[in-house]
């Protein structure tokens, strides 16, 4: 996620390309092989993108394979930095870099696109292997067989050959609408781009709504990496996107299957770890100057993560 974007003539706005697009395959041919401590992950806890590359690691069992470190939440204007002042924040183990920036311009000189995170830095060979968190994902998915802790982990694929076509295809409107969408909303600098925008934020909402009345998960009683990408959206829209990116039609709490869903989700494969609301609140709300000029940061919402939430029954 990173705070550079494009915006066109009519104030829309148009999030640029990942740079970094290798993958680490099995057999290392492409050059990269699975290997215990060879990647390092740089994340922000307040990212979604980012968030979806945790929950991966954390299913898959991999936290002692693939290290991780979190950058401040306040980012300025040379962009992401480390710190050891804040909670759950560290310095730069690896390259021993202030700034995120310096990370991409090691692996490439005179690098100067966006700098973003999540991160995925090679070790061995002292480059970024990949910065598209969709990918990432993937490969913590499928590459990593070997390493997962349990044999129960290994077993876990959220992308089921079976199921990859129904998985395309909810990616396919959920991320342009619901994932991309609220910052299609809070970033748009028109009123016509803001209005396009957010309507089809709650249009899909509506959808998946829906879809989650007679489904427990996204395509029925298997969790995928569609629920991945969907939550870590979901779990921040109350907090952040209602007010500061002004999705303020419905909250989450408004919709019943999805509010349960994204209960279920939270409570389970150890995922509540991964969420740290005081990053989310404190990155959005204090970084983006131009939507908040202030920097002050709202008190709530209150909101119950574990709460029951009875979808077990839809498991049938």
């Amino acid at each position: 996620m990173t705070a550079i974007v494009e915006a066109s003539k009519v104030g829309r706005f148009v999030r640029k390309a990942s740079a970094f697009r290798n993958w680490i395959t099995v057999d290392g041919s492409s050059g990269f092989k699975p290997e215990a401590d060879r990647y390092h992950l740089y994340v922000s806890l307040a990212c979604p993108w980012a968030h979806r590359t945790l929950i991966v690691r954390k299913i898959k069992g991999l936290e002692d394979v693939i290290p991780y470190t979190v950058v401040d939440w306040l980012m300025g204007p040379k962009g992401w930095n480390f710190t050891d002042k804040k909670p759950k924040c560290t310095l730069d183990p690896v390259n021993n870099a202030e700034y995120l920036r310096e990370i991409y311009e090691k692996a490439e000189p005179g690098y100067s696109g966006s700098i973003t995170v999540p991160c995925l830095w090679d070790k061995k060979t002292g480059t970024i292997v990949n910065n598209e968190s969709s990918e990432i994902i993937r490969m913590f998915n499928n590459s990593f067989q070997d390493f997962c802790q349990t044999d129960e982990q290994r077993k876990v694929d959220l992308y089921p050959e079976n199921l990859r076509e129904e998985i395309e295809q909810l990616n396919s409107w959920i991320y342009p609408n619901i994932n991309n969408g609220v910052y299609r909303a809070g970033f748009a600098t028109t009123q016509e781009a803001y209005d396009e925008a957010v309507r089809q934020v709650f249009v899909h909402l509506d959808k998946v709504e829906e879809i989650l009345r007679g489904k427990r998960y996204l395509t029925g009683n298997t969790f995928t990496e569609a629920d991945v990408r969907l939550f870590t959206t979901l779990v921040r829209f109350d907090t952040v996107y209602v007010g500061h990116f002004k999705c303020n039609k419905k909250r989450i709490v408004d919709y019943p299957s999805i509010w349960g869903y994204v209960r279920d989700i939270y409570q389970s494969y150890g995922i509540a770890e991964t969420v740290d609301q005081e990053h989310i609140q404190k990155h959005y709300q204090g970084s983006h100057k131009k939507i908040n000029p202030l920097g002050i940061i709202a008190i709530g919402p209150d909101l119950d993560f574990d709460s029951p939430h009875g979808r077990e029954a839809l498991s049938i």
